[in-house]
């Protein structure tokens, strides 16, 4: 169903299953295509909100400071809180991937898989002032779905890292508090941040790894932050010039083509 246009009886229940519409005018028949499923379209949206919830709790855990945010509680506080949110944008994301290896074609990781070939020739049809249509992504599409996938994966586990080297939370956590407390203290004693019962030659040997763990997840957000600047700028231009129907297609599943599908 994700490759074939929708049929009559399924089209009636559409509010533009098929007509002419006049493009450059020269008059086409939309068809309506049933692409992205459901749970690719939730993790899309939810993924969106966790993303910029986490981006906003960063932000203020870098400038707290700044904004009048002081003390040892206030610190541990927002890194808890962050780390909850994290939680959750770590099992979307975990779900996400799962299902893109067992669920519908057009929610496969395949299908943002860089192709490179496609790149080319959707350039050259857009260099000639082509419009090609496709069922999922564009080429530029995966271009950038590819890169945000990667920095997304690497954001979690990073994070996941520093969750358990900063405040011993799971899933590393238990054995970083253990590895790090003296002889004959237990590792769920240890607090964030204070150093009773620490042996300070095992955190020493720990903080380079902690350390690049932070230093790979801020910038890896930073070039996320900036991959989704693009990305909405890319959206809009092909849903202003070239292929009508991309934002509403990740909200319904439904996607109006005026042409063949180069992806078909």
């Amino acid at each position: 169903m994700s490759h074939e246009a929708i049929n009559q009886q399924d089209a009636n229940h559409l509010a533009a299953s098929q007509g002419a519409v006049s493009q450059r005018g020269v008059s086409q028949e939309v068809k309506v295509y049933k692409v992205w499923d459901r749970p690719t379209r939730l993790f899309h949206w939810i993924n969106l909100g966790l993303v910029m919830v986490l981006i906003f709790i960063g932000m203020v855990m870098l400038f707290k400071g700044d904004i009048g945010i002081n003390g040892l509680e206030a610190k541990i506080g927002l890194k808890k809180l962050h780390v909850w949110v994290g939680y959750l944008f770590a099992i979307n994301l975990s779900i996400r991937l799962i299902w893109g290896v067992i669920g519908s074609h057009s929610a496969r990781l395949s299908q943002f898989l860089p192709d490179l070939k496609g790149l080319s020739r959707y350039k050259a049809k857009l260099a000639k002032g082509g419009s090609p249509q496709y069922l999922h992504h564009n080429p530029m599409g995966r271009l950038a779905i590819f890169a945000m996938m990667l920095l997304l994966v690497t954001i979690m586990l990073t994070g996941l890292v520093r969750a358990g080297t900063d405040i011993y939370y799971p899933p590393f956590g238990g054995a970083v508090s253990d590895y790090i407390a003296q002889p004959g203290v237990e590792g769920a004693s240890i607090k964030p941040y204070d150093d009773t019962g620490v042996d300070g030659k095992k955190v020493a040997i720990l903080k380079p790894y902690k350390s690049l763990a932070g230093k790979v997840h801020l910038y890896s957000v930073y070039l996320l932050i900036l991959m989704i600047v693009l990305h909405i700028a890319g959206v809009i231009v092909a849903e202003i010039k070239h292929q009508p129907g991309l934002v509403s297609a990740m909200i319904s599943g439904n996607k109006p083509l005026t042409g063949p599908a180069e992806d078909e």
